[in-house]
């Protein structure tokens, strides 16, 4: 029990001075020796087994004498118990004794060198403490060196902190060792008392301190006092000092004008249902409360009190009470509210939500009678009681008619009924339901407007979906080549890109002839707003000078499915017109030709070397709504990888690479 030592220590002599208490922290137990020896505390607490006395087989330690001293142990600052210190003298008890053998032989027999007599010695010392209703059991190994074994000699003692005991108790103290060779020592103490008594409180901790002078004797208990009816013996409780009768008895109540006792009281006190409709609040004793029905809406806003019209009641607890009430309502709940002035507390409980169901969304109507039969109506709301047929702005006033209408009708459950007024439940679902229709309208044509801008919408979308559209052109100049086109064609698509390529057009290209096929891809192309690639190679370079007229025809003829050949003279005119920015760019493999061999003509638009300059490529070919820079580097690093394979097949055959570097700076100046 947590004390103030300072005024505890008055009285723990047999003269009235002050007595200094030697302060320990922790819970932890701890054990010492004297100089020259070595202790270990076992772990825990063991059983006590005294056992059998046994004889020694030669020098060993026992426990002489025990001496107790008072201690605190302190677990915060100002939280200590009173503990008992035991220290425990001990001595070698025995000397060495020869071998039967040795007596009557002798000597001269072993040839083996004498065991030395002089060795360290080691006892397990037990302390055995007894204070009801505390009984506790230690275990202590003590060592002693060599030159310290002296039969008959003390050597020292080892202390133990501590054993925990309530003020004015009797302890009983043992000592022995195992194996026991002597009688166990017995010491028993009794402890000082401190019937003068204080109460203080500290946060949430309280303090009770004692002092009377030794010639008292004295008895302390704590229990409710009980207002209403005697001393309840479940709440009493003896503090374990002696009870004997004192001429005069003092009493304390030192919570009464406490509000934390009685916020600790309201925690405790429960609402019980009493059917059918009846209630009891449950407390440990008197409160001082009273209580009153309100009106819980759903939602959480704050129940509301019905007073008026009900009357708030004083509460006597632990004792049945019934509603003024007809019927019974789930959003009906008991408000109790603390009347003692220093504390606002309340305790609600809705006690028909778990037989009625949950909260239900009605109105409460409030009828007030006067003279005459006059009669009036409001409804409850978070705002206060708004009269029906007001041009108020809430729900009751624009709801007031027809709520009016359906209590006529009887549609409206009748809760209570006396002289001055009544109140009345009126659901609110057909409401709420006109609500959701209007809502779930609303709605249906929002969808209908969505639904509608998606079809106008659909070819715009699919096509922003499946991406920008893009014709390669290109010079089949081997097959070699031609797997490369299909490569960059093939890792496009994923881009993604619509591509187009003659590779993958061999059937229509056949039966419309290549110029045809050109004219038809190229119109779609444009209209859709994509871009046509002009793949440079050796020999499409050729078939421009061959256009130009600035070189020889071309050696061989042009095979059936070239559409480079036919093209040119569809996308010469849009070069030599100005037309060609923004629907052509041009592109060549790094290795197969130089960027200078691109004729000068067709240098009007971005011409890009591949794979090394992809990113910008690929920004170019999918416009300004392509993906962040990023992403596109990305999407550049795996159409890299789909072009090598085929790029570093083309650079190893022969004639090739040489035919790349034929196609050289001088041969593009010549256009």
């Amino acid at each position: 029990m947590p004390m103030p030592w300072f005024l505890l220590s008055l009285a723990l002599g047999r003269s009235p001075v002050v007595l200094s208490l030697e302060r320990l922290e922790g819970l932890q137990d701890a054990a010492r020796c004297s100089p020259g020896l070595s202790c270990h505390l076992w772990d825990g607490d063991v059983v006590c087994l005294p056992g059998s006395i046994v004889s020694a087989p030669g020098p060993v330690l026992v426990p002489t004498s025990l001496q107790t001293e008072l201690v605190r142990r302190c677990y915060q600052e100002t939280d200590c118990d009173l503990c008992v210190r035991v220290a425990v003298h001990l001595a070698v008890h025995g000397h060495w004794e020869k071998p039967e053998d040795e007596e009557k032989l002798g000597r001269a027999a072993d040839p083996e060198p004498e065991e030395p007599r002089n060795a360290s010695l080691q006892a397990q010392v037990v302390l055995s403490f007894q204070a009801y209703p505390t009984a506790r059991c230690v275990l202590l190994e003590v060592q002693v060196p060599a030159a310290l074994v002296q039969p008959g000699q003390s050597v020292g003692s080892v202390v133990f902190d501590c054993f925990e005991a309530a003020l004015g108790t009797e302890v009983q103290i043992w000592s022995y060792t195992q194996p026991r060779y002597q009688k166990e020592l017995n010491l028993t103490r009794q402890l000082p008392a401190l019937p003068w008594l204080s109460v203080t409180a500290d946060g949430d901790n309280v303090h009770l301190v004692l002092d009377v002078s030794e010639e008292q004797s004295f008895g302390l208990s704590l229990y409710w006092n009980q207002v209403q009816g005697p001393v309840k013996p479940w709440w009493h409780r003896n503090l374990a000092w002696p009870l004997e009768p004192d001429s005069v008895r003092t009493s304390i109540c030192p919570f009464t004008e406490d509000p934390r006792a009685h916020r600790n009281l309201w925690r405790a006190a429960r609402l019980q249902l009493l059917p059918p409709r009846g209630w009891r609040l449950d407390a440990p004793c008197s409160l001082h409360a009273q209580a009153t029905l309100c009106w819980q809406a759903p939602g959480r806003g704050p129940c509301q009190p019905l007073v008026p019209p009900l009357p708030r009641e004083n509460v006597t607890v632990n004792m049945a009470l019934e509603f003024p009430l007809l019927k019974g309502h789930p959003n009906l709940c008991v408000q109790q509210v603390s009347s003692w002035e220093k504390m606002q507390l309340q305790l609600q409980e809705c006690l028909w939500a778990d037989s009625l169901g949950p909260l239900k969304d009605d109105m409460l109507l409030v009828e007030a009678r006067g003279p005459q039969d006059n009669r009036s109506f409001c409804a409850l709301e978070p705002s206060g009681c708004t009269p029906l047929l007001s041009r108020a702005s809430t729900r009751a006033a624009r709801l007031g008619e027809q709520l009016l209408q359906d209590l006529h009708s009887g549609q409206c459950l009748q809760l209570w009924d006396d002289d001055l007024g009544a109140l009345w439940a009126c659901p609110m679902d057909k409401y709420i339901h006109q609500r959701w229709v209007l809502v779930w309208l609303a709605c249906l044509l929002f969808a209908a407007a969505l639904f509608l801008l998606f079809l106008l919408k659909k070819d715009h979308v699919k096509a922003a979906a499946t991406g920008r559209a893009a014709l390669l052109l290109y010079s089949a100049d081997d097959a070699g080549f031609e797997r490369l086109v299909g490569a960059l064609a093939s890792a496009l698509c994923q881009v993604p890109l619509r591509v187009a390529v003659d590779l993958w057009s061999r059937r229509e290209l056949s039966a419309q002839g290549p110029l045809a096929w050109f004219h038809a891809q190229r119109r779609r192309t444009v209209q859709e707003g994509g871009l046509v690639v002009l793949i440079f190679s050796p020999g499409a370079v050729a078939l421009c000078h061959e256009w130009l007229q600035d070189a020889g025809p071309a050696p061989g003829a042009h095979g059936p499915h070239d559409a480079f050949a036919a093209s040119l003279s569809c996308v010469l005119p849009d070069f030599l017109q100005g037309r060609a920015p923004g629907r052509y760019v041009g592109a060549y493999f790094d290795g197969l030709l130089h960027a200078d061999a691109v004729p000068a003509l067709f240098r009007a638009v971005p011409v890009f070397s591949l794979p090394s300059q992809l990113p910008a490529f690929l920004g170019s070919l999918q416009g300004p709504r392509g993906p962040r820079p990023g992403r596109l580097g990305e999407r550049a690093e795996q159409v890299a990888r789909a072009l090598q394979p085929a790029l570093d097949s083309c650079l190893r055959t022969p004639g090739t690479a040489g035919m790349g570097r034929g196609m050289g700076p001088e041969a593009g100046d010549r256009t």
